[in-house]
C-alpha cells in the first residue's frame, strides 16, 4: 500500500504489528546505550539507524514467539505445524524489512550528513497563512482527486478548514482529508500545517483513522510534533531547486517520509487541466523502501498529480471548490 498520497499524509499498513511497545522501549534502551557514541562522533543519524534496525529485529523476534504461542494452542497437529511454518516465514520476511529499512535509513544520512534531526521551532518564525506559490492552502478550499484502482474509483476530498490546532505554540491550519472506495469510507485524517515567514511550509502531525465495513479498524500514521519525541518536517520549501533533500515528517518507526525535488519544468495533464512549469518532486520513506510516488505541483493551483513511477497509479486533480 502507498505510503501517502497527499504531501504530509502517511498511513502505514505494515507487517510488522506486534509488540510495538515493547519495540519503542527497546528503541529508548538502545539510543541511551548509544548517546555518549554519538555525541562523540557527530554520527548521530547513523546510530539512530542502527538502534532502530535493533528495535526492529526485536519486535520481529517477539512477533515471531507470540505467533508460536497462538499456534501451540491449535486443536490438531497438522494445524499446530502449519501454523509454526507461516509464523517462520512472517519472521524472515520481517527481518528483511528491518534490513531493507536500515540501508534506507543509512542512505538518507549519508545524503544529509551524520548529524541528528532536531529543527528549532520558533512560534515568531511562523504567519497565519499558507501562501506558498506551489500549495497554497486557502481556508474553504477543497481540493478534489481520483485514482483508478484494481477494486474501484477511490475519491480524495483535501478540505482546507477554517479551524487551527496550536502545537509547539505554532497556530497550524487544519487539513480534513477523506478518502472513500466506491463511496465506501476508507481513511479520514486531519493534517496540521504551518508556514514560517520565509514561506517554507511545515507539517506538525496528523491524526489518521482507516476504516473497512463501516468500522474503524488502524490508526495508522498518526503522530504530533512534540509528543514522543517526534519532530515536525517541511513538505513545500518556499524556494524549492532541483535536488533539494529534505524530511517532511520525523516519527521514527511511524512517519518518515522524505521528498526530494527532481524537477522545475514538470508537466502535468489531468481531468482539471493541463499544466506547464510544475515543481516535481520524489516522495519516499524508509519505513516502504520500495515505494516512490512522483508529485506535481503547478505554480498558484498546487499538487495536481501523483503517479506511482513502478505502476503508472496516477492520483488526478479533478476540481478544485471554494465556499
Amino acid at each position: 500500500m502507498k505510503f501517502c498520497s497527499r504531501f504530509g499524509r502517511s498511513v502505514l499498513i505494515r507487517p510488522l504489528k506486534q509488540g510495538v511497545l515493547a519495540t519503542m522501549a527497546l528503541f529508548v534502551f538502545h539510543t541511551v546505550c548509544t548517546l555518549d557514541a554519538a555525541d562523540s562522533t557527530d554520527n548521530q543519524c547513523q546510530e539512530t539507524s542502527a538502534a532502530m534496525l535493533k528495535s526492529c529485529t526485536s519486535g520481529a523476534h517477539e512477533a515471531y514467539w507470540l505467533a508460536i504461542a497462538n499456534c501451540e494452542n491449535l486443536p490438531t497437529l497438522k494445524e499446530r505445524n502449519s501454523c509454526k511454518q507461516k509464523a517462520k516465514n512472517d519472521m524472515k520476511s520481517n527481518l528483511k524489512e528491518c534490513k531493507d529499512q536500515f540501508d534506507a535509513r543509512q542512505k538518507i544520512c549519508k545524503a544529509l550528513g551524520g548529524a541528528s534531526y532536531n529543527p528549532v521551532i520558533n512560534p515568531n518564525d511562523f504567519v497565519d497563512k499558507i501562501d506558498n506559490q506551489y500549495s497554497a492552502l486557502t481556508p474553504g478550499t477543497t481540493f478534489i482527486y481520483e485514482t483508478k484502482t484494481k477494486d474501484g474509483t477511490e475519491h480524495d476530498e483535501f478540505n482546507v478548514t477554517n479551524d487551527t490546532k496550536e502545537i509547539l505554540g505554532v497556530r497550524c491550519v487544519v487539513i480534513k482529508d477523506t478518502v472513500t472506495l466506491n463511496g465506501e469510507l476508507i481513511e479520514d485524517t486531519f493534517d496540521w500545517f504551518a508556514q514560517d515567514k520565509d514561506g517554507n511550509i511545515w507539517y506538525f502531525g496528523e491524526e489518521a483513522k482507516q476504516y473497512a465495513g463501516g468500522d474503524l479498524v488502524g490508526i495508522e500514521g498518526s503522530w504530533k510534533a512534540g509528543v514522543d519525541d517526534a519532530q515536525p518536517g517541511i513538505v513545500m520549501k518556499a524556494n524549492p531547486q532541483v535536488h533539494d533533500l529534505y524530511r517532511q515528517e520525523f516519527s521514527l518507526g511511524v512517519a518518515e517520509d522524505m521528498g526530494k525535488v527532481i524537477s522545475l519544468k514538470g508537466t502535468a495533464k489531468v481531468p482539471y487541466g493541463t499544466f506547464k512549469n510544475c515543481l516535481v518532486t520524489r516522495d519516499f520513506s524508509p519505513l516502504e523502501p520500495d515505494v516512490i510516488e512522483n508529485k506535481y505541483y503547478a505554480p498558484n493551483v498546487g499538487l495536481v498529480l501523483t503517479v506511482d513511477p513502478e505502476t503508472g497509479d496516477r492520483e488526478e486533480l479533478i476540481d478544485i471548490k471554494t465556499k
